[in-house]
């Protein structure tokens, strides 16, 4: 079965239209994005734009495709790449706590930011709180964007748990730095003098009570702390989260949601889709990685394990048979010794115009010898019958899988028969280089699709 064509992705000129200027590449761990998305960027800066690639993986892979030592919070120009067309690529991997530190010299003065760099309270909330990491991406892709020195962003998304985090996470973190909770905490500090430690005193001790015995009190004297000497940031977490949502839902921006044809990635890759939709934000299409192929699509699983069986059973005759009518085994008779001789591979001439060989004298019938031959023969034989089940199998296993991916797209299709989607076969190994990802590109642009059971 293939894709209509009018659903399949397109994705060259996505990433020429100069209106394009961030591309996300979305979707559950696991599935790729990483790999697609350092494809685009290579692909989008060989056809001549000046693109960066912001990865948030942990894994460093990017940075060993492209041949880069290292990648930090600062874009790095990828060397190697073809820029004959004048493009750029640069590459780039988030650092959460020097993101967030970032945006605390921004919007403090020296003082202030030094007491807030060294609050105990703030080195855990920047190293590792719920939501920063995606909360930070959000931040760097803002700030990215106002410099307007690339053409394109291309940016990959966190390894989540669910692909839903990277929109509420941003939303959820500034809350929590804007909300009540934290303003009750600032309020005795901005009442300054004795009114606020009346106020401390008076309307806080209860509750200052009860969050030292849950917090411990140092940990609360660190809040408090570190409350107050961001006072003059709060407004500016929130301002910036809303500021780069509504900039994901711009027109210069698209969404691919990148999924394998697995049931759990393309139910991951349904939510996304349907999120997308309902925040208004720029669908571009489906990217489905992994795809699996066969080059006999046409021998189907249940008859290639019939004719193992047959095998197994030294039905001979009945799989040769099998393999002949699926136009795996295309020989006709007479020709399997001709094929397999020495005597007349690679040669034009007939076996009548071949000089007569003078054959060994056949050893006698029930002499050792002879029985030596007959045993090595039928030994011989059954090797290359359990050869040839064995393979049968492996190939049923295949068509197997492939008919489990074709019926997990086919739902996914039947829920969403509005997403373009592209195809990546699976590759034999890992992309480790810009050859690698040269051919990642090449493919997710052509979509060739592997050859799949009707």
């Amino acid at each position: 079965m293939s894709l209509d064509p009018a659903r399949i992705l397109d994705i060259d000129p996505l990433l020429d239209d100069p209106k394009t200027r961030i591309v996300v590449c979305c979707g559950a761990g696991g599935v790729g994005k990483t790999t697609t998305a350092a494809a685009l960027g290579l692909r989008a800066a060989e056809r001549g734009r000046k693109v960066v690639v912001l990865t948030i993986d942990p894994a460093r892979r990017l940075a060993q495709s492209m041949g880069i030592d290292a990648l930090d919070n600062t874009p790095r120009r990828v060397k190697g790449i073809d820029d004959s067309s004048g493009g750029e690529l640069h590459a780039m991997m988030l650092d959460m706590k020097r993101t967030f530190d970032e945006i605390v010299e921004a919007h403090a003065d020296r003082e202030r930011a030094d007491a807030i760099l060294g609050n105990p309270f703030y080195q855990s909330l920047s190293a590792g709180f719920a939501g920063t990491q995606e909360y930070m991406a959000m931040e760097k892709l803002g700030q990215l964007r106002a410099r307007d020195e690339w053409d394109l962003i291309v940016v990959d998304t966190p390894p989540s748990r669910s692909a839903l985090d990277f929109l509420d996470a941003p939303k959820r973190l500034g809350s929590f730095l804007d909300g009540r909770l934290i303003r009750l905490l600032t309020a005795p500090a901005k009442l300054g003098g004795r009114a606020g430690m009346k106020f401390l005193n008076v309307g806080m001790s209860m509750m200052t009570g009860t969050l030292g015995k849950l917090l411990g009190g140092q940990l609360l004297k660190d809040v408090q702390t570190f409350v107050a000497a961001m006072d003059t940031t709060f407004g500016g977490f929130r301002t910036r989260a809303d500021a780069t949502y509504k900039l994901l839902q711009a027109p210069g921006t698209a969404f691919l949601v990148v999924a394998a044809p697995e049931r759990d990635a393309l139910r991951e890759a349904a939510y996304f889709v349907e999120r997308l939709a309902a925040e208004d934000m720029p669908l571009a299409g489906l990217v489905l990685n992994r795809v699996h192929g066969s080059g006999a699509a046409q021998l189907s699983a249940e008859r290639a394990l019939a004719a193992a069986e047959n095998l197994a059973l030294a039905a001979a005759p009945s799989a040769a048979e099998n393999l002949a009518e699926a136009r795996i085994v295309d020989q006709e008779d007479g020709k399997a010794g001709l094929r397999n001789s020495p005597d007349t591979y690679g040669s034009s001439e007939s076996p009548a115009s071949q000089p007569a060989v003078p054959e060994a004298p056949a050893p006698d019938a029930g002499s050792p010898a002879a029985d030596r031959i007959n045993a090595e023969g039928a030994g011989a034989a059954r090797t290359i019958d359990q050869l040839t089940a064995d393979l049968l199998r492996l190939h049923a296993e295949r068509m197997q899988l492939l008919s489990r991916e074709q019926r997990t797209r086919d739902r996914f299709a039947a829920l969403h028969p509005e997403v373009a989607v592209t195809e990546v076969a699976a590759l034999p190994g890992d992309v480790h280089d810009l050859v690698g990802l040269r051919d990642i590109g090449d493919r997710l642009a052509a979509d060739e699709s592997p050859t799949r059971a009707e």
